[in-house]
């Protein structure tokens, strides 16, 4: 994301005071979509003493076992060390950090777009509801060409977000190519504090709730319950069943996904983690009790559901709560911890573990499968057909929201009217 935490990341973010030798599972899930690897700049200014630090910690708790040399004194060699990590680990400066603690919380301060590298582009994967970036029209898929009319092509996203946070103004420039626009098109966005709004709701005419959880922040869970009761009060009483969208959601916080997740099931493993050191090793499992007193749910996932919203996704499939539609998930299963840096303004985002679904399996590279694939270009015409008579003529229900041809939704809404 464009904000000052650019990109949505998702990881498990287990916070270590190493000087203490004490692990305190502040597990909270950064899901990363698109860092590729470690920022070498963000580390080039680096101290020997801040080096070392940084290699103890990979040494005694990265999740894989890596051979490492003593010494890094030389910068090339030092930088090599990051390169052999995975695409989620990586030094955190203040800002990087102060961003990722706001993140957590639901808030941020930039222009509320999530973006993605996409060969040498920067593609935009959504503007976040009621952000600068929404309200000024940027749309899913456009391409970001410039920045104050300096080209943005081949740049990674940390030097993207440079850029704008760097900017002198508030309002930052950019501009933009979009599909079927003949020409580039040029926004001024002004930033500013965005607090995002984890869970959306909307009821039909029949009894089913519509919850969409745009990310899982340490508020998700208690603004699920909320939506969750004013369903149910504008229902005059239980749901006839529930569709959850975790569509382009990209993580947020461990605890929320774990959460959220016995929220709907009455017993069994909800995930596991696994890793070198003893704290990483982790199982969750539910408590009794289901808000939904057994009312069916559909989940929706598509290619950019990633980590806490994959947990959610699977523990409901594994342990046949939920059935799934869509297309397979992004596959992001493994965690990280977030371990402070000398003073504790800086911290290292290490990989330390991979999760696992209820069934045992790894999602990590792979995802999850839906059960009923539906691509969101392709359904079929008696299926169209059947929630059409399903609506009675109605095909303006709110919680279709601005696409009532939205044809995962509909395969949804079909579905729980069968049940």
């Amino acid at each position: 994301m464009l904000t000052t935490k650019i990109t949505t990341l998702n990881l498990q973010y287990n916070v270590i005071n190493c000087k203490a030798i004490n692990y305190l599972l502040l597990v909270t899930l950064f899901l990363c979509l698109s860092f590729n690897s470690l920022a070498v700049t963000s580390i080039s200014d680096l101290k020997s003493q801040q080096k070392h630090e940084i290699l103890y910690n990979i040494h005694a708790y990265y999740v894989e076992d890596l051979p490492l040399q003593s010494s890094f004194e030389d910068q090339q060699q030092f930088e090599a060390l990051f390169k052999k990590l995975d695409p989620y680990s990586k030094f955190l400066d203040e800002n990087e950090l102060d961003a990722l603690f706001d993140s957590t919380n639901g808030r941020y301060t930039g222009l509320g777009i999530e973006v993605q590298e996409h060969g040498e582009h920067i593609l935009i994967i959504s503007a976040l509801k009621n952000s600068p970036a929404y309200h000024a029209g940027i749309l899913q898929n456009d391409v970001l060409l410039a920045i104050n009319n300096q080209p943005v092509a081949n740049k990674k996203i940390s030097q993207v977000a440079s850029m704008i946070q760097e900017s002198e103004s508030s309002t930052i420039h950019l501009t933009i190519k979009r599909e079927n626009a003949k020409a580039p098109l040029d926004f001024a966005i002004t930033r500013r504090e965005i607090n995002l709004e984890s869970v959306t709701s909307s009821l039909d005419d029949f009894g089913i709730g519509y919850i969409a959880i745009n990310s899982f922040t340490n508020y998700t869970v208690h603004d699920l319950s909320r939506q969750l009761a004013k369903l149910k009060a504008n229902n005059g009483g239980a749901l006839t069943g529930l569709v959850l969208d975790l569509r382009d959601n990209p993580g947020g916080t461990l605890q929320s996904a774990v959460a959220v997740s016995d929220l709907f099931l009455q017993s069994g493993t909800i995930v596991s983690t696994k890793g070198r050191f003893y704290d990483a090793n982790q199982h969750f499992t539910a408590n009794e009790g289901d808000v939904l007193n057994g009312s069916p749910i559909v989940v929706l996932i598509n290619e950019n559901s990633a980590s806490a919203a994959e947990i959610l996704a699977a523990a409901l499939k594994d342990n046949d709560r939920a059935t799934l539609v869509g297309s397979k998930s992004f596959g992001k299963g493994s965690v990280q911890s977030l371990i402070p840096l000398g003073n504790g303004d800086t911290a290292l985002k290490l990989t330390t573990a991979k999760y696992f679904s209820p069934s045992g399996k790894s999602i990590d590279g792979v995802g999850v499968a839906p059960d009923v694939a539906i691509n969101q270009s392709v359904l079929p015409q008696i299926d169209k057909v059947a929630i059409i008579k399903t609506e009675q003529g109605k095909s303006d229900q709110p919680w279709l929201g601005n696409n009532p041809t939205d044809q995962q939704l509909l395969k949804a809404k079909q579905l729980l009217s069968m049940k």
